[in-house]
């Protein structure tokens, strides 16, 4: 277990879940263990506030881990998926960027569960106020230049075992109306 140099720390958390959803899928075909891996990388300093930003389909088929996600104590922050043609859009990162510049007065680090490059900004902003920033992703997916910004990179892919759950197959049937 990492020792961390302050853990009296003041943590807030910020999760791009779609980020991390496709990196997971993308490269073990499974999904992401957010209470173990955020457990892990708290260590024994303080979470005031961790914030989920996820996208919502028609379908609603992901209330149940937006569920979970909540009984950790992680606030939901929705957005529906939008459609434009073939095009599907889904994208929080000014959210997550104004959330964390509005909280991090009240925090002495953040962390950053993205791999998401155009979070560099972000990243170095933090830092000029005096913010610890910690960026929490895959290395296979994580931009090189969001990782040398931050203080510190923690990469999932290191113990698949502990933070990747495999994805169970799912029989999809589809019924067809006449």
């Amino acid at each position: 277990m990492k020792k961390f140099l302050y853990e009296d720390q003041r943590i807030a958390a910020f999760f791009d879940v779609e980020n991390l959803y496709w990196s997971a899928k993308k490269i073990f075909k499974g999904r992401v263990n957010f209470k173990k891996l955020l457990e892990d990388v708290l260590g024994k300093r303080k979470l005031t506030r961790a914030i989920a930003y996820v996208i919502e389909t028609e379908t609603g088929e992901e209330k149940a881990f937006f569920e979970a996600l909540e009984s950790m104590g992680i606030e939901i922050k929705k957005k529906p998926l939008l459609i434009y043609g073939k095009e599907k859009k889904a994208n929080w990162d000014v959210g997550i960027a104004v959330d964390a510049i509005k909280i991090a007065p009240s925090v002495d680090a953040v962390l950053l569960f993205s791999g998401d490059g155009d979070f560099v900004p972000l990243v170095n902003y933090l830092k000029e106020q005096g913010k610890r920033v910690e960026v929490i992703g895959f290395e296979k997916s994580t931009s090189s230049k969001l990782k040398e910004s931050a203080h510190s990179f923690f990469d999932i892919e290191k113990a698949p075992k502990k933070y990747i759950l495999k994805q169970k197959n799912r029989i999809k049937i589809k019924i067809h109306s006449s």
